[in-house]
């Protein structure tokens, strides 16, 4: 057995008994680990807070056998995971988590996956009292909403899968138009000529292809609190499907991400 000290972020923990856990996290070293912390939910625990829920810690991993859990020997938090005033950001951390969980396998490193999903945390928590945080505050629905497409399109990159958003998929001709034929099996934008016939085709309106092409590119606060707010709704169904058709399933998190975010603007509205 070799033990290994990794950057972790934590995407699952479920009980073990009455006070150990199974614990899932990321981490930017060794990939997707897998792993039991005892006595981690013991009242005075070792590993106090650094195992739970959305924690970014520092892990030190026993490798086992294959088809053995690894063991959690001891971890160190860096950054807990808050709640803010604002449901929709603990509804997009879970939404995060369980998508990293679905796209990623057991030791595969992906660091700038990794990277990708610690910022997105952490511009997502909320900052302690007297504090700040990267942004200031607590992020609103609206950049909240931005803050997931942003992460989604760069995981999709990270997977190779990013769909074409500036040109035809299939003959690289420009998109153009006041409505985008999206082909979601097809690789992104198609052209009227190369429509025909394509099954697994919507129609998308050019506001959101243009917030789309933003948001892959890059994800900055002032810009999206500035402008008109993007079709959040048409791009949310856009980003449901694609990831549905991906994994072969609907996440479980969307639907309450869909609900929280939908509550949201009706509140302030």
């Amino acid at each position: 057995m070799s033990a290994e000290k990794a950057q972790a972020l934590v995407l699952r923990a479920r009980p073990f008994g009455e006070t150990s856990a199974i614990i899932t996290c990321l981490t930017r070293e060794v990939g997707k680990v897998r792993g039991l912390a005892k006595g981690a939910w013991r009242p005075k625990s070792k590993f106090d807070a650094a195992l739970d829920l959305l924690s970014i810690c520092q892990v030190l991993v026993l490798h086992r056998s294959s088809g053995n859990l690894d063991l959690f020997t001891e971890a160190f938090l860096e950054h807990r995971f808050r709640i803010g005033r604002y449901e929709s950001s603990f509804a997009a951390g879970l939404y995060i988590a369980e998508l990293l969980d679905s796209v990623t396998v057991d030791a595969d490193p992906q660091p700038e996956l990794f990277d990708l999903a610690t910022r997105a945390i952490r511009f997502l928590s909320a900052p302690r009292p007297g504090q700040r945080n990267e942004q200031g505050s607590a992020p609103d629905s609206r950049t909240v909403s931005a803050l997931i497409i942003h992460t989604e399109l760069g995981i999709l990159h990270q997977l190779g899968q990013l769909p074409s958003l500036h040109c035809c998929a299939e003959c690289q001709r420009p998109l153009e138009g006041r409505r985008i034929s999206f082909s979601m099996l097809g690789g992104g934008g198609l052209c009227p000529r190369c429509r025909r016939g394509k099954r697994s085709v919507v129609s998308i309106s050019s506001e959101a292809i243009v917030s789309l092409r933003q948001l892959a590119d890059s994800f900055d606060q002032s810009e999206n609190t500035s402008q008109s707010e993007p079709p959040f709704g048409e791009i949310r169904a856009i980003m449901n499907t694609l990831f549905a058709n991906i994994l072969g399933y609907r996440l479980k998190t969307s639907h309450w991400l869909a609900k929280t975010f939908s509550s949201s603007r009706e509140k302030h509205r």
